[in-house]
């Protein structure tokens, strides 16, 4: 999602989130705890198509890691308009992802010396 004008990063996430990605299935409280321990992948800009020769799209990355599932067992996805699928998937290499999403989520998983 995109930051609106004056919108702190840490907003938008939260707001993206509610908006785009998750029906229901946490409180005010919960998307908090979940929010809580962010840790930030990458911030800069990013090779995208949406690029042009006078702007280049600027991005921030976040993992955010549910250890125990206590608060991710409950969500309820549902895509929002700016979204055309939410769901649970395995990572790994084959996945298809738009731009340089592919990066962030590979550097998400060395974090975990997960298999890739």
């Amino acid at each position: 999602g995109m930051v609106d004008p004056g919108e702190a990063v840490s907003k938008t996430i939260i707001r993206e989130f509610q908006e785009e990605a998750v029906r229901d299935g946490l409180d005010e409280n919960q998307i908090k705890r979940l929010f809580s321990k962010g840790y930030k992948l990458y911030a800069s800009y990013v090779d995208d198509p949406r690029n042009t020769d006078n702007a280049w799209m600027e991005t921030v990355a976040m993992h955010f890691h549910d250890e125990t599932g206590r608060l991710t067992d409950h969500l309820n996805f549902q895509a929002g308009d700016d979204a055309d699928q939410v769901v649970w998937c395995t990572i790994d290499r084959t996945l298809e992802l738009y731009a340089s999403h592919k990066e962030f989520l590979k550097t998400a998983v060395d974090r975990f010396d997960a298999f890739w």
